[in-house]
């Protein structure tokens, strides 16, 4: 990626895309390059702090670029300067982007940037995974998968393929079954496992997310459960500012309400990370009160924490267009299979008896962290299908991963110099190795990963400082 390849990097669900993903962002800025971070989905773009491909794009909902078109956009001085001023476009989610909008871009880019390059000489990063939902197809069979197109061809993106996994334990059941669901090879073995979970039940104890396939099961469940509760309700309304059209266009993106509203009891879910504050997106809890006007949520696990607003903001050309301001919370009894993609739970109930389209139980199942987190309530025909061509293409895709990987050299460190330009100094090691030790006892004490708790990088960030840093 650092070299200036166009990438696939791809990976069953927690193998960490998105993690090297901004790895990769931060280093390749350090180096000079500008970088636009895009997704095919409003919420996977809010996870990256970027913007729709639609929308940066400039092609917005346009299903077809006609010569007319194409030359009206080309006319326009906001995207030519757009296109041209940076040198990496990053697509995420790009599974779930169709074949036909990848064409579009890449036409457009080589108008634009007056290049017959690939893309007018950008370097692509896409990112996604193809077991996981697809595009939407309306009246046809027919899926127009991104890797079908010309633009993809074109590219001939390189391909890393992640294969450790962070998310479930390597002995877990559920890895069994994922796993053996992108292999196709599921055998009466793995039916059992799913079985078994059929007939348990969570405890009332237990804080269980339950995950649908459509959205008035959820809202339905959501608002009954919250209208149980006794005591009086709190509401907290979304603060934005920004241009109107640029505020639809970024709350379209986020998973938190408008008004969120609020009791003692409710069950909740953050979305959205702050490490530093011991949240990530998918955590789960219950408001035991409110001080100061603001929620306290305990998390699984116990701890405590006070809600603090949350800032969400989009930018184009390196301008600042919206932002908006809300507590990353929403109500979390239920929620949408669709919605939870990206998302870590401990616990799930998952109803897949009205799953409409392949990939869908996949993305669900793979949300839990382990086997005995899983309760699945309900199954049709279709909670265990998977795209049959996915399956051949993804063996070509490990295939190229591996050999790529062999003839390909571990990048070196960054230079110190480099690290003092971009504003950073020597790290205190005595220091990181205290943030190591907290990092260690809070991830058994919340029973996560360590790397979900924080990753070497912000504890090293963290641990930077240009005069010594003392215990107090």
């Amino acid at each position: 990626m650092m070299s200036g390849d166009n990438v696939f990097l791809t990976g069953a669900p927690g193998a960490g895309k998105t993690y090297v993903l901004n790895q990769f962002i931060k280093r390749a800025e350090r180096a000079g390059k500008k970088v636009a971070v895009t997704a095919s989905t409003g919420i996977a773009a809010s996870h990256l702090g970027g913007n729709t491909i639609h929308s940066w794009s400039g092609l917005g909902i346009i299903d077809e670029l006609s010569n007319d078109e194409l030359k009206r956009l080309a006319g326009s001085e906001k995207l030519k300067k757009r296109y041209n001023a940076c040198n990496v476009l990053v697509i995420d989610e790009v599974s779930m982007l169709h074949g036909q909008r990848l064409d579009m871009i890449n036409r457009l880019a080589k108008v634009l940037r007056a290049s017959d390059e690939p893309f007018g000489g950008l370097q692509v990063i896409l990112v996604g995974d193809f077991f996981q939902l697809p595009p939407v197809t309306r009246g046809s069979d027919l899926v127009d998968f991104v890797y079908l197109s010309e633009a993809w061809q074109d590219l001939n993106p390189k391909v890393c393929y992640l294969t450790e996994q962070h998310r479930q334990s390597n002995s877990d059941g559920l890895l069994v079954f994922l796993e053996a669901m992108r292999s196709a090879a599921l055998d009466d073995s793995h039916y059992e496992l799913i079985k078994d979970r059929l007939e348990q039940s969570p405890s009332s104890e237990q804080a269980v997310t339950r995950l649908y396939s459509h959205n008035v099961d959820v809202d339905a469940i959501n608002e009954r459960h919250l209208q149980s509760l006794g005591g009086t309700t709190k509401s907290y309304i979304m603060q934005g500012k920004g241009a109107k059209a640029k505020l639809e266009q970024l709350s379209k993106g986020l998973l938190v309400p408008e008004t969120l509203v609020l009791k003692i009891g409710a069950e909740v879910m953050f979305v959205a990370n702050n490490f530093s504050e011991g949240f990530v997106n998918g955590s789960r809890g219950q408001v035991i009160g409110f001080q100061g006007g603001l929620p306290i949520v305990e998390l699984v696990g116990g701890r405590r924490l006070k809600v603090e607003p949350h800032s969400w903001s989009l930018t184009e050309d390196g301008r600042l267009r919206a932002e908006i301001s809300q507590l990353p919370l929403r109500l979390a009894w239920a929620i949408t299979i669709h919605k939870s993609q990206g998302m870590s739970l401990d616990a799930a109930e998952i109803d897949l008896s009205r799953a409409f389209t392949p990939g869908m139980g996949y993305v669900a199942l793979s949300r839990v962290r382990s086997l005995s987190g899983l309760y699945v309530k309900g199954l049709n025909t279709m909670a265990f299908m998977l795209n049959p061509q996915i399956h051949e293409f993804d063996n070509r895709l490990r295939q190229a991963s591996v050999q790529l990987a062999a003839q390909t050299p571990d990048i070196a460190d960054e230079p110190e110099d480099n690290k003092e330009r971009a504003g950073t100094a020597a790290v205190d090691q005595a220091l990181l190795s205290k943030l190591k030790s907290w990092r260690l006892a809070r991830s058994r004490l919340d029973k996560l990963p360590p790397y979900i708790i924080a990753h070497n990088t912000t504890l090293e960030a963290i641990a930077t400082a240009t005069q010594p840093l003392s215990d107090q």
